[in-house]
């Protein structure tokens, strides 16, 4: 009696492992929405505490046909080699479960990941399009120009790493095709207005060089205007003083 039991537990044990199969590992493994890909990473989860916790019972049913293996040999005899199908596709049942489980929440971090680069980059481009704009209305004088121009310069000299995680990341999803109708939204998205408001600072700041380089050459030009204004001016001041009359000195005097 004692042996038909453990057989019945051996059998009962094999069709839970057929279904757990069939439930968590024949599924398809495509995900069109974070939703999905965040509903099937707790599955997983579950699943695998679900199956690891069947290793008591395992264990259990292993020490009973060892047991009466000593009393009754050839009853035991037979239930060992069943065991031993058993026991090799619960392991490789426990394995599978695990690498899928590991491999979605690999897959559920890059897709978190993306998100934060997604969302540090945006944050560079909202700077960058309101340096961009503050460059419009500036007072015309060579500081107010000259600080926009650093300030400028200074927000495009964000390094590309970010955009060049952004790009892996959402081309690795996208090549499992994992979130790859969303992925590809707003990667485009994201792809269009950074090159649209990069080309736009450029172009503001290749016209702010400009426009300091021509303030500072006016500015030079008043100087030298003003030097040489000054100087004559001391001159004819010394003519005044010695009383000279301006007939007596050159044209260029008078």
């Amino acid at each position: 009696e004692k042996a038909v039991n453990l057989k019945k537990d051996l059998a009962e044990m094999q069709e839970w492992m057929t279904q757990a199969e069939e439930e968590y590992l024949e599924k398809d493994f495509e995900y069109k929405s974070p939703e999905e890909l965040e509903n099937a990473v707790e599955e997983m989860k579950r699943a695998k505490e679900d199956v690891l916790q069947k290793e008591v019972r395992v264990k259990i049913l292993k020490d009973n046909i060892k047991m009466l293996a000593t009393k009754v040999p050839s009853s035991g005899q037979d239930l060992a080699t069943e065991l031993n199908v058993v026991l090799e596709n619960y392991q490789l049942l426990c394995n599978r479960i695990r690498g899928k489980c590991h491999t979605l929440e690999e897959v559920w971090s890059c897709w978190i990941e993306l998100l934060q680069y997604l969302d540090l980059e945006t944050a560079w481009l909202n700077n960058l399009e309101e340096r961009v704009q503050m460059t419009g209305n500036l007072p015309d004088k060579l500081d107010a120009v000259n600080d926009a121009l650093e300030s400028l310069e200074s927000v495009l000299r964000h390094p590309a790493d970010n955009r060049t995680q952004i790009r892996e990341l959402g081309q690795t999803l996208i090549d499992g095709g994992i979130l790859d109708d969303i992925i590809s939204e707003k990667l485009e998205a994201f792809n269009a207005r950074y090159e649209e408001l990069s080309h736009l600072a450029v172009s503001r700041q290749i016209t702010l060089e400009q426009q300091l380089q021509t303030m500072r050459e006016t500015d030079h030009m008043l100087q030298v205007l003003q030097e040489s204004l000054g100087a004559l001016d001391r001159q004819l001041t010394s003519y005044l003083t010695d009383r000279i009359d301006a007939f007596q000195m050159p044209q260029e005097a008078q």
